[in-house]
This record gives structure tokens, sequence and C-alpha cells, in this order.
């Protein structure tokens, strides 16, 4: 489902602030807003740093007015709603120790060390007190603590904060907006007709001007969480809350949160009967139920026919190998944390348990390059072979940590559509705008369409190869994504170790974003593997090598299409397409022969011969989200005829069978992602 793109916002004005003047001052003399969602909250100095509007330069300096409603702002605002909530829990709970609180995406979180876990009630409590210190305008005030054993003194019943001022002390570093730069900040809470401080945090800041420019937060949930994320620390509690710019902006949000719980694949995993996780099998390694294998059959089968046309060659090869190759191809010196252990095998010992024959280590597979370029190399390659396209529904396996599986979305095994070319250098530009038109053609077809890409880049301290095979690798993906019209965001060091990458972003219809293909090229690996071709010269040649992962896995892309459709697939993905629903048992033979002619076309079809009533049958089947409901009493049999229920609760009526069946074969074989309705899908002599 494709989203209207937001208007782009005119620039902002820059404001002049006069030496020993604030910022606040020039803003308001500039009749900038002051309330309301476009409220200027914060400055941006000519070095891009953030400013609060107190702050007052040593000389004239020009700076960018940054408003509630942009991202910055609302990082701003979620900051120090985050300063709220601590301020609120101290206040109810006088013997927490405060760990951090930082801006997140959408949010904001604080950690907390307590006697107790937090409870429901308390984080009413807690909503409560901290929209009484909203309402009283408490001014946040930055100041410089003099050296760091006056913050140590000042800290010293705060010992998550105290290591964060030692952590300073020892090298110049930031740590979630609580040090950085260079100097010690605390940000008091002033009481706004004293001008007392009410309450104070160790912050590098930015902050709103007052409490009162938090205009809508809301507490959203409690975890635990290690100090500074590492187990071996005390476990806190971590209170996480939401704050946005105006009541209506939060109000979008939660309803937003609202429909992708409804949408959560897990939830709708079970409820559709398509794939579990059994305690079992182990933690991230999914098992798909038939319902949920008809679906993954549909988006592979497309895809392989796809490939096909493509010019694509498929190629297999196994889950394991010997250590061997891995170290060729890198992995097990830049990646060796994300592999399963190593399996020692094929050791064999004499009767006095003397080793005769040394075993050696084989590894699950992160990776399918390494088997194409073995591929590739079995045999001499021609210039006139290239682009040569290797194409491998390939299952891999990860060692993701138990925190961070997700569903489907982030799993331990996994089946990667994986396709390898290998071309010459004059071949490459054409071959990735090649791939990126077809990654899109694709993706489209699957119902998504509202794209950006993004280019990752070399990371400096972890990279293989020279500097110029990684410009000129990069060069290309840039020129290829340019030349595609979309929006090109970077990534600067995002790039794996050995190649520079293009990577498709999708939003889906909650406009969120999911990564989705990926395309890098490669000058590293045909190095380490030795792959040549023979050019026109007769001279031996290095080819170029560039990855293309489409869905990424078939796992994930399962579970972001799942959530993109709300479980409701289009026809030709269902995996019941069509259901019939006799009004009493007498009409049952009639939907039995509807039911033939379809599978007679290739529908997935079945007929609920069950005793519940007909309304109940219906609720069943919409709730299981069939696109394709047909009825039949009485007159649909006296005149050999369907009715159609849809998942909308629309419906037609005296559809001829042969006309019915002509037109959800038809429907499906379209390969439409909207869901039919009785205006969209009307058959020549619907009675409707």
């Amino acid at each position: 489902m494709s989203r209207p793109q937001a208007p782009v916002p005119e620039p902002t004005p820059l404001v002049v602030v006069a030496a020993g003047t604030t910022a606040g001052s020039a803003v308001r003399e500039a009749g900038l807003p002051g309330k309301g969602p476009d409220a200027v909250v914060v400055v941006r100095d000519a070095e891009g740093r953030l400013r609060d509007l107190s702050w007052a330069p040593a000389e004239d300096t020009e700076v960018e007015p940054v408003a509630a409603d942009t991202e910055d702002g609302r990082s701003v605002i979620r900051h120090s709603a985050a300063h709220v909530l601590a301020q609120a829990v101290q206040q109810l709970f006088p013997e927490a120790k405060l760990g951090i609180g930082p801006p997140v995406k959408d949010g904001f979180y604080y950690d907390f060390d307590v006697e107790r876990p937090f409870t429901p009630e308390d984080l009413r409590a807690l909503e409560k007190r901290m929209k009484q210190i909203i309402k009283g305008s408490q001014r946040f005030s930055r100041r410089v603590v003099d050296s760091v054993e006056a913050a140590r003194e000042e800290l010293a019943s705060e010992p998550y904060k105290l290591e964060l001022v030692d952590l300073k002390s020892e090298v110049d570093t930031s740590e979630v907006m609580e040090v950085g730069g260079g100097e010690l900040t605390v940000y008091d809470n002033l009481d706004p007709r004293t001008g007392d401080r009410v309450w104070g945090d160790l912050c590098r800041g930015p902050h709103v001007p007052t409490t009162r420019h938090i205009p809508a937060f809301t507490l959203t949930r409690v975890a635990a969480a290690y100090w500074r994320g590492n187990e071996r620390n005390p476990q806190l509690q971590r209170i996480y809350g939401t704050a946005w710019e105006s009541t209506e902006a939060l109000d979008r949000h939660l309803e937003l949160l609202a429909e992708a719980e409804r949408r959560d694949h897990r939830r709708l995993g079970a409820e559709l009967d398509l794939f579990s996780f059994p305690d079992e099998v182990g933690s991230g390694l999914p098992v798909f139920h038939p319902k949920g294998g008809l679906v993954r059959r549909e988006l592979e089968d497309y895809s392989r026919r796809r490939h096909e046309e493509g010019g694509y060659e498929f190629v297999y090869s196994p889950h394991i190998t010997k250590g061997a190759l891995f170290e060729t191809s890198g992995h097990l010196g830049w990646y060796r944390d994300g592999m399963f252990p190593a399996m020692h095998l094929d050791e064999e010992r004499d009767e006095n348990g003397v080793v005769r024959r040394q075993g050696q280590d084989y590894y699950l597979k992160p990776m399918n390059c390494p088997f194409h370029n073995l591929i590739y190399r079995s045999r001499g390659r021609s210039y006139r072979e290239l682009p040569l396209r290797l194409f491998e529904f390939g299952s891999v396996y990860r060692y993701e940590k138990s925190g961070v599986v997700h569903g489907l979305t982030r799993v331990r095994g996994m089946t990667q559509d994986d396709a390898h070319i290998y071309c010459t250098p004059d071949q490459l530009q054409d071959e990735i705008r090649s791939l990126l038109t077809f990654v899109l053609d694709l993706l489209r077809d699957y119902g998504l369409d509202d794209f950006y890409l993004e280019l990752s880049t070399r990371n400096e301290e972890k990279y293989v190869g020279s500097d110029e095979d990684w410009e000129r690798a990069t060069d290309a993906l840039r020129a290829a994504a340019e030349a595609s019209g979309l929006e090109l965001v970077l990534d600067p060091g995002g790039a794996a170790f050995y190649a520079p990458k293009i990577s498709v972003q999708a939003r889906d219809a909650l406009g969120r974003t999911w990564q989705m293909s990926t395309i890098q090229v490669d000058m590293q690996l045909p190095d380490r593997f030795d792959l040549e071709y023979t050019a026109p010269d007769g001279s031996r040649q290095r080819p170029v090598m560039v990855h293309r992962a489409l869905f990424g896995s078939i796992e994930r892309f399962f579970g972001v299409l799942t959530e993109h459709y709300g479980g409701a697939f289009p026809a030709w993905l269902a995996p019941v397409q069509v259901v019939g629903i006799p009004i009493a048992s007498d009409h049952v033979e009639h939907l039995l022969g509807v039911a033939k002619e379809l599978r007679s076309r290739g529908v997935r079809v079945e007929v609920d011969t069950s005793d519940d009533r007909m309304q109940k049958k219906i609720r069943n089947h919409t709730t299981q989200k069939v696109p394709f409901m047909v009825l039949a009493g009485a007159n649909d049999v006296e005149n050999g005829a369907v009715s159609f229920r849809f998942r909308d609760g629309g419906q037609l009526n005296g559809v001829p069978v042969a006309t019915a069946v002509a037109a959800i074969a038809d429907w499906i074989g379209r390969r439409e992602n909207s869901s039919p309705t009785a205006e969209t899908f009307e058959p020549a002599g619907a009675a409707g």
C-alpha cells in the first residue's frame, strides 16, 4: 500500500543571536512561535549542535530555530520528558537511584535501581505526578560543574551517575546523553516563582525551556534492563514512555501502536495457524504450518519464475562446511561472533586412544556466497558467459543473541533468496541498474511500492581491500541509486567488511520502514577465491562480484507481508482462497460441484460442512481473512448460481457458477494485491 509523501517543509529562516543575549530572545524578536506544535524549542548553531534557548553566545551567531514538530524537536521534548519522569520517580520513590534516560525512536526511557519492580499502579501514579510537574512550568537550567571532584561530591548518593563521571574523567567520551563534550553539566529544574532548585540531573542537554513545553506524553511499559547493557552489571527497572508536540500527534501515534499490535505477525501467525516457535526446537527457529507453508510456497514459486525470466541459473549448496572455506572468505575473522560454534568432526583414534587422523571444524553456514564462488571456480570461465547470475534459496544460520531474536523478523535459521552475479568491470554499471529495477519491480508485485534507498559506505575500522576498489564499488552503487529517481540516504560506515551496499527501504501500510533487498559490489572475494575469466584478448581477468538478496530472508519477508496486509493476504497468496458456505445441508452438494470446478482452475478452495449456523461460518471465515466466501441457498441451487460475501461485509448475489469461477480465477491469476469487494469484484451477471 502506497502512502502519500509528506510535503517537503520550507527551509527554516536563520536568526542572529546578538553577543551576550539569549537564543530565546532572538527567536522571540524574529516573531517565531513560542507555543503550539510548531513552537521553537531549541536552536542549531553553525557547527550543527543543538543549543538551549537560554544559550548566550560570546559573539554574534547565526542559528537555525528548531520547532517542536521536527525530529530534533521531538527528541528534545522526549529527553526533557525523561527528566520529568526521573524527578517524579524520586519524589514518589525517594530511595530510587538514577541510571540513564535518553530519547529513543518515538519515545524515551529512564532506568532506575529500586527495591521492587514498578507496577501498573505505579505507572499511573507517576503519570499523575509528571502532569503536576509539567503544569508547574519548572525551568530547565543548564549548569557547568567546576570539576570532576565537584561532580563526585554533588552526586555522592547516585552510584550510577558517579560511574559515568568516572568514565568521563578517564576518557573524553559520551554515554547516552549523560556526559559529553569538554565539560560536565547538570540541568536543574527551577521553581518559576522562587527560582529555587527543585531537582537536577547530570546531563549534556539540551532541553526545552520549561516543563510546559512537554504538551503530550504517556508512560507505556516497564522492562528489566542491565546497567549499560552488560549482563554482569545490576539489573535495573526501565520505564518507557512517549512524548509529542501535541495531543493530536500523541493520539495518532497511540492509534498507530494499537494498529501495529493488531497486525503483529506473531499474534496473527497463531490466530491464522501459519507458523510457530516450539520450545523443543529452539529460539529463533520457526516451523511453518500447512497454511503458512502455502503462503511461503507461493512467495517462493513466483520469485523462481521471475528469476528464470531474468536469466538466473539455480544452484544448491549444503548447510555446513569445513571451517577453511570461511577462513578463505574472511567470515571466521570478521563474522565469527555471528556464527554458531564449530562442530569438531572426522577425528579417528586407534584402540589405544591415539589420534591417527586429525579432526576438523565444521560450521553451519551464515552466508551462501563462498559456495557460489566455488561453483564459479569449478571450471574455466569465458567473458562470453558473463554476466553469470547464480541464484539459490539457501538456508543459513546466525547466532543472534536471545534478546535480539524477534518472531520471524529476527531469527537464527533463515532461507535467503540469494543471488551472486559475476560480471566484467565494463558490465558492472548496467548490471547494477538492471538489478535495482528487477528488485523494485518484484517487490511491487508483492504489494510494496513505497521505497527509498540507503547507501552504506565503508567502516574505516573494519574493512578489507584497497581504497581504489572501495571507491569504484561505491561510485557504481551511487550512480545506479541516483539513476533510479528514488530518495537516497547515506549510511556512513554501515557497509559489511568486504563491500559497500545499497539497501531498499520499504514502507508498509502503517508507514513503518523495513530494510528489504540489498545489493553489494564486492571487489574482495574474487581475489580471495582467485576467480578469473578469459578476456577477449586471451588474458586472465578478475570478475566483479555482486551480492543480491531480494527478500533478505523468506522468514522476515513473510513477517513483513503479514503485518503489511494485517494477515489479509491478497487472494493469490492466501492459504485458503475460497470457502463455500451452504445455508443448509441441502446446498452442500451444489457447493462441492463449484469447488471441483475451482480446483480444476488451480484455486485453493474448501467447503464448510460443519454443523455451525451460516452466520457463524461467515464470522469464522471472515476472522480467518478468506478473500472469497461463496454462499449457496435454495435460489442459488435452483438457478445454478452462487452469492459472494467479502471480508468487508459486502455482498453480491445470484452470480452464475461459470461466471463466478471464471471471475475468481481471473482475479487470482492477475495477482491483484487489494482485497476484493462488491465494488471492485463485480462479474457480469451479478444481481447486486
